[in-house]
């Protein structure tokens, strides 16, 4: 069976690397010098900040493991990163609307890297506390850095399609080339060179130091709201009402929490889908495959971004669709294929069906983000952007704590299939963004038609 992990690891490499190599001129935008400078020094941190991030990942499980805790202590650990994110993450994330968006990803680079040197304690305590602190980190990954492409994008008057550019390239590189890499440095430091489980989590903190030196040198200060007036109450009030008041942002942040809520539960649950009897799998590699996969969506992403039609509205509702069929496919395997009897051994041929199912979901997962980042730039007002970005992610955290709290209680057929309808949901509410969008870009045009009409007209002589 290992052949297979192979093949398909080759697959995806050969299909990524010919989409990479064909694309035309229809499927790149002819872009300044001036853009292009700006979208590489974004690029550039960006994959600073995910490497600090996916450096982590492989290890967190394994350091709690090693310092003697069971898995009912490392749970309550997850919580409580999640929990935080929810709460304080909420908190902290929207005052970069207030603040400055500069300031608060100088903020998370503090606070990871305080994170990261929590890990040298085998002290509950204390990796509690960096837990909290990874929680409130992860709040200003996926809002502050955002918000300050969108709004230095716009200020320096570059084309509006040109940020569908950036955020494809990085999630590109961003979530797939410096995952995978980051994955096999991991594994070196921690096994080939034998520093132990804590080295990931200190090449992490250089990592995000070396990025928080080009933010304080390269980057400009900008704000939301920067007025003394509004406190932070306000600006949860002016964001709920944002929320409230235009169904596009509201219908927006229901797709983002049902997605989300789905990928991050796939998180836990592929290891046991794919070795139910304990079979010998390599985790290292499978993760390095769904990574690729994920290059595969955002390589996708990028040529469908790149035209005119079909709108990003329009192909998403597709890929929620189809994702919801990956995420189905270990409930279908359930009834179809006998499960295998055999404790250990390779990989079972429901578990190869299962793989391939899980790469799909993953190519969908590399086009979402760029699409979704796209989406909000369009929707989302500018002077409360991380506000309303990071209310989002209280539904998103609140279905993660409740899922970790409760994996053991339901089947795990029951949790894919949940992720499922969650998906088919957030597909049906992708269509409804649609029918709203075109209905506004509809009145707006009839509006814009009507002042060139009232501006055309001549005036009346009257003698």
């Amino acid at each position: 069976m290992e052949a297979f992990y192979w093949l398909v690891f080759g697959w995806l490499a050969v299909v990524v690397a010919a989409m990479e190599l064909s694309k035309t001129n229809r499927d790149r935008a002819s872009t300044s010098s001036a853009f292009n400078s700006f979208k590489n020094n974004y690029i550039l941190v960006y994959s600073l900040m995910m490497a600090g991030d996916w450096l982590q990942g492989p290890y967190v499980y394994y350091l709690y493991s090693q310092y003697g805790y069971g898995k009912g202590d490392i749970g309550r650990l997850f919580i409580a990163g999640f929990g935080s994110s929810m709460l304080f993450g909420t908190i902290v994330g929207s005052l970069a609307d207030k603040q400055g968006r500069k300031r608060a990803s100088v903020t998370y680079c503090i606070t990871y890297i305080l994170s990261c040197m929590t890990k040298h304690s085998p002290q509950f305590k204390v990796l509690m506390l960096g837990r909290v602190l990874g929680g409130i980190a992860t709040s200003l990954l996926f809002s502050a850095f955002e918000s300050w492409l969108v709004a230095e994008h716009n200020k320096r008057g570059f084309e509006p399609q040109w940020l569908s550019i950036t955020f494809s390239k990085a999630i590109f590189l961003g979530n797939g080339l410096v995952a995978i890499i980051s994955g096999l440095f991991a594994n070196l430091l921690t096994d080939n060179l034998g520093f132990g489980p804590v080295a990931p989590f200190d090449a992490a903190a250089c990592f995000l130091a070396i990025g928080m030196a080009i933010i304080l040198s390269t980057w400009t200060e900008n704000y939301g709201d920067p007025s003394d007036t509004k406190g932070l109450l306000t600006q949860f009030q002016v964001a709920a009402s944002a929320i409230s008041s235009d169904e596009k942002i509201a219908l927006l942040g229901a797709i983002q929490s049902l997605f989300e809520g789905s990928m991050y539960t796939f998180v836990f649950l592929w290891t046991p889908a794919l070795s139910p009897n304990d079979e010998d799998i390599p985790h290292g590699f499978i993760f390095a495959t769904f990574m690729l996969s994920s290059m595969l969506g955002s390589s996708i992403a990028s040529r469908l971004m790149a035209r005119p039609t079909p709108r990003v509205e329009s192909y998403m509702q597709l890929v929620f669709a189809v994702a919801a069929v990956t995420l189905l496919l270990p409930v279908i395997t359930s009834f179809l294929v006998a499960p295998s009897t055999v404790k250990g051994g390779s990989i079972s041929f429901g578990g190869c069906i299962q793989l391939v199912g899980f790469c799909t979901f993953e190519a969908c997962v590399g086009i979402f983000w760029p699409s979704i980042m796209k989406m909000r730039s369009q929707y989302i007002p500018e002077e409360s952007r991380s506000t309303i970005m990071n209310f989002f992610r209280i539904p998103l955290n609140l279905f993660v704590c409740v899922v970790l709290y409760n994996v053991s209680a339901f089947p795990m057929t029951v949790m894919f299939g949940m992720c499922s309808c969650f998906l088919f949901l957030a597909s049906l509410l992708q269509r409804r963004l649609m029918m709203v969008s075109e209905i506004h870009r509809s009145k707006s045009q009839d509006w814009t038609d009507m002042k060139e009409r009232d501006t055309e007209a001549e005036p009346l002589n009257i003698g």
